[in-house]
């Protein structure tokens, strides 16, 4: 049986801002897989490399900003260098994006219905009338109470959560085959946030489409996510089902993210944060990026950075600790194996 190609295929993606201080190094050889209707989870601090590969891939890049090399395939098309003329059509129709900020993302001059109308009518074939309908619709969809009401309403007459409800029946107006989600809930409190998870899972299993969740929050991540990233200083360090990633962390990195997560067991307790502060991109250490806040680190850890390292077919590691793992594990085998081949001192 011949294996379903993926939706979107990232290949060894470089990315760099190019600023009067040197070259930043923002994405350096992120590669992964996402599947129709899969959610992908892409997990690390702030500065790790996440949403420049979010806006990498959608090409939404700041000026100082350039894809260096690598590829991406959506649905086998490329879309490095394919033009800005191809990236339109990509754009809302294809592929749409949630930003962090709603309120940031909405023109406070123009109304709700007036933004959503113009968006539907940019990537869609649809007339003024039959735009408009699919707005109610959209809005409706996302559960917007009032929905005829609020089309004519400003940005500022929206609560936050009710702004990100918009920008998610915005982002899926053109019924995109990926839903990029940037921290979608950060700046919403935690009984919003549970309704605009909630809402997404629905909407993803109704139709049918990929989401890419960028988020710090891990607890976002274990809710919604098949697959997970863990990305730090622009690489990917971690990678595997959602499983693997919280029940069996194979990187440092990780496992001081898990710890960090502050659990009913750790109530009255300290919180283990991760020492130190992100490595400064323009200075990229020789060896592992991590290495320099590592409690584990060891002297190769800080010459040589450790290649992505297969650990099942659902997992993925860049850590030095599993070879180090590795090794003492084949050395105790063969160790057994030689006690098991002697008996009373002679070979049997």
């Amino acid at each position: 049986m011949k294996q379903q190609q993926p939706l979107l295929q990232v290949t060894d993606l470089h990315t760099s801002f190019f600023t009067p201080a040197g070259e930043v190094k923002a994405v350096n050889g992120v590669s992964f897989n996402l599947d129709r209707g899969k959610v992908l989870g892409i997990v690390g601090e702030s500065g790790s490399g996440k949403s420049v590969t979010a806006y990498s891939i959608m090409q939404i890049l700041a000026p100082t900003g350039k894809i260096v090399s690598g590829s991406i395939q959506l649905d086998g098309q490329e879309l490095v260098n394919a033009g800005e003329a191809v990236m339109k059509t990509v754009r809302g129709n294809k592929i749409s994006i949630i930003f962090q900020d709603p309120m940031t993302s909405l023109n406070p001059t123009y109304t709700i219905g007036h933004q959503l109308v113009e968006a539907i009518m940019l990537h869609t074939d649809r007339d003024k009338q039959q735009a408009q309908e699919r707005a109610l619709e959209m809005l409706r969809l996302v559960n917007v109470n009032e929905p005829e009401k609020r089309l004519k309403q400003y940005p500022y007459e929206f609560s936050g959560g009710m702004r990100q409800r918009v920008m998610i029946a915005m982002a899926l107006a053109c019924e995109p085959d990926i839903l990029i989600a940037d921290e979608p809930t950060t700046a919403l409190d935690v009984t919003i946030q549970a309704q605009i998870l909630e809402l997404m899972k629905s909407l993803q299993k109704e139709l049918g489409m990929a989401i890419i969740m960028i988020t710090h929050d891990l607890g976002v991540v274990a809710q919604m996510c098949d697959e997970v990233i863990v990305m730090y200083a622009g690489s990917i360090c971690e990678q595997g089902t959602a499983d693997e990633i919280f029940y069996n962390p194979r990187h440092e990195y990780t496992k001081g993210l898990m710890r960090s997560i502050p659990t009913a067991d750790t109530a009255g307790s300290k919180l283990q944060p991760i020492t130190g502060t992100p490595i400064d991109l323009l200075c990229m250490p020789k060896g592992c990026p991590f290495a320099p806040r590592c409690d584990n680190a060891m002297k190769i850890c800080l010459e040589y950075p450790c290649e992505r390292m297969l650990l099942n077919k659902d997992h993925m590691s860049a850590c030095w600790m599993n070879v180090k793992d590795s090794m003492e594990s084949e050395a105790v085998n063969t160790k057994e194996k030689k006690k098991g081949g002697k008996k009373n001192g002679k070979e049997v």
